[in-house]
């Protein structure tokens, strides 16, 4: 289902063809759009980037089960909450597991000040996570980073971006797909580098 002109689909159009026939792709296809979206959001919650990955998994599980059950009219708003709401369940599992174990070992004198020293930390981490992403986005080369940005930020389909930008389909493809490659492997090397 690899169409160009399904990319022209509105989100509420790709859930309706999804609820029909019941076929991932269009579902797929709207997730692409915001997965950048939703991994900076993980990200901005959760400590650890490998944590953030799973969870944009999970989320796109959930969704595609859950999706029947609502009548979703802006998918974007929708998805977000929902990643949102993912995220903050995982953080409260990891606190209430975090202080269980200090209370075990502090028989609960520091669980408090030590949870909210983490939350602080927590904080920072995802500051920083945000910070470096917008630094990542300004490594890439121009035609990554004017793709890219089209692409997850605007909310524009392959052709609108070939048609602004003068690139071929092909290309506007492969600058978006090597650009989001090319994210990670910056992300990846700036977690190592605060280490």
């Amino acid at each position: 289902m690899n169409y160009p002109g399904f990319q022209n689909l509105t989100d509420l159009e790709l859930l309706q063809r999804y609820k029909t026939d019941g076929n991932s792709e269009w579902i797929g296809i709207l997730f692409d759009r915001y997965a950048i979206l939703l991994l900076g959001l993980c990200m901005k919650y959760l400590k650890h980037e490998e944590d953030a990955r799973d969870s944009v998994q999970h989320i796109f599980l959930k969704v595609l089960s859950e999706v029947h059950k609502h009548e979703v009219q802006h998918f974007k708003a929708w998805i977000y909450q929902v990643a949102k709401n993912h995220c903050l369940m995982q953080l409260r599992k990891t606190n209430t597991r975090y202080a269980k174990e200090l209370d075990e070992t502090t028989m609960g004198g520091a669980s408090e000040p030590e949870l909210e020293k983490e939350a602080k930390a927590e904080k920072e981490h995802k500051d920083l996570m945000l910070e470096n992403m917008q630094d990542a986005m300004s490594m890439l080369n121009a035609e990554q980073q004017t793709c890219v940005k089209q692409f997850y930020l605007d909310k524009r389909s392959y052709q609108e971006i070939a048609d602004d930008t003068g690139y071929s389909l092909s290309h506007v493809k492969s600058y978006i797909q090597n650009g989001k490659r090319n994210l990670k492997l910056l992300l990846e090397k700036y977690s190592k580098n605060k280490r």
